[in-house]
């Protein structure tokens, strides 16, 4: 017997020493992903700092974009005004020219009229103009004839005067005209030199936004590689977490000599039964680690394995046997292959609640105080269902 006992202990201690072990790996490995989930956070925090300076400055240079198309559109309107201008200053100039050959034709005709009487007054002389003088019937005719002829010359002067003047005032107003189309080409010029110098900047622009935009769905993608390894990450963490618990769970079943107040719960809702048992089992896990009391029937102060259960129940609405001979009869009777969260488990002088997966929560010894432990860990007398 007594070596069977050293066994036993040698065995629990070995368990010990492993799991022991096992958690001291798993620390570490839950570390060094805290540390890695801490970088990667690092890194994509400054991988978002990126993306604001970045879209700031593209914020920047596409208000400078919208200054120059606005600048361009302005632009082209005051080039396609000048353009307009140039055209009716074209047809002006056209309309002068016409003018211009038409006063030239008036003005060489009417000179020719002229050079055709002075030289027929030349040809005939003196004596067509006595002849003429001499026609008249009275002096007053003869008056008249003179006077006649010195209208006709100073018609003739007057009318070529007015031509070539007409002809000089045409070929001013042409000249004006043109000049004033040479300003107005010159402006266009200008302006269409400015535009050319304006669309290459606005090129140049577009270009860096472009290159901002590139620069953002880089940083982007990286930040989204970041958040799933960081997603990850915690989902590792998350499962060795509830992996180390459940091992923790475990020493404590085997070992019976401490306290563990982390258990995976997990086991209670994945486990088959009604959702008020397990609310009921899930209750009881709460007060895992407060200390054990004879005859005591509080959950935060202690209490013992039936006042444990009477609590529970109890603030649940359920009025149960106070003491564990009587609780064997309570509520109906099942088999343990078919125990769900929330049955009282029934031992030789002892009360406990299955949570599931082959569990137990108790107020175990006054060493221990409430704790998990396996159903099975002493011969199962009967399972009762309260619920």
């Amino acid at each position: 017997m007594k070596k069977k006992i050293q066994q036993f202990l040698a065995l629990g201690m070995a368990f010990s020493l492993f799991m022991g072990t096992a958690f001291y790996v798993q620390a570490d490995q839950i570390s060094d992903l805290q540390q890695q989930q801490k970088e990667n956070q690092n890194k994509l925090n400054d991988v978002n700092d990126n993306i604001d300076d970045i879209s700031a400055q593209q914020e920047l240079v596409d208000e400078e974009i919208a200054d120059l198309d606005a600048e361009l559109i302005n632009m082209m309107t005051t080039i396609g005004v000048l353009e307009d201008d140039i055209h009716q200053k074209e047809a002006d100039i056209d309309v002068a020219r016409a003018q211009y050959e038409e006063a030239k034709i008036s003005e060489e005709a009417q000179y020719d009229a002229m050079k055709v009487r002075m030289k027929y007054m030349y040809e005939k002389g003196d004596d067509s103009y006595l002849e003429l003088l001499m026609e008249a019937t009275s002096v007053s005719d003869m008056l008249n004839k003179a006077e006649y002829v010195e209208k006709l010359y100073e018609y003739d002067r007057t009318l070529l005067q007015e031509y070539v003047d007409t002809k000089e005032e045409i070929a001013e107003i042409q000249t004006n005209l043109e000049q004033q189309k040479a300003d107005l080409e010159a402006d266009k010029a200008d302006l269409v030199e400015q535009q050319t110098y304006l669309d290459q900047l606005l090129t140049e622009k577009k270009a860096v936004s472009a290159d901002y935009d590139a620069q953002i769905a880089a940083a982007k993608a990286q930040a989204s590689k970041l958040k799933k390894a960081i997603a990850e990450e915690a989902k590792q963490i998350k499962k060795l977490q509830d992996e180390e618990a459940r091992k923790k769970a475990t020493a404590q079943v085997v070992n019976g000599t401490y306290t563990v107040k982390a258990f995976d719960t997990s086991i209670i809702s994945s486990s088959a039964g009604s959702d008020l048992g397990k609310k009921i089992a899930m209750y009881g896990c709460q007060f895992i680690g407060n200390p054990y009391v004879p005859g005591g029937t509080s959950l935060t102060n202690g209490a013992d394995c039936s006042g444990f259960i009477y609590r529970i129940y109890s603030d649940f609405g359920y009025k149960v046997p106070r003491n564990s001979y009587s609780l064997r009869s309570a509520g109906t009777a099942v088999d343990y292959a078919n125990a769900q969260p929330g049955d009282v488990i029934c031992y030789e002088g002892h009360v406990a609640m299955y949570v599931g997966g082959g569990y137990i929560v108790h107020a175990s010894t006054q060493k221990t105080g409430i704790k998990i432990s396996k159903a099975t860990y002493r011969p199962i007398l009967t399972v009762r269902r309260i619920i």
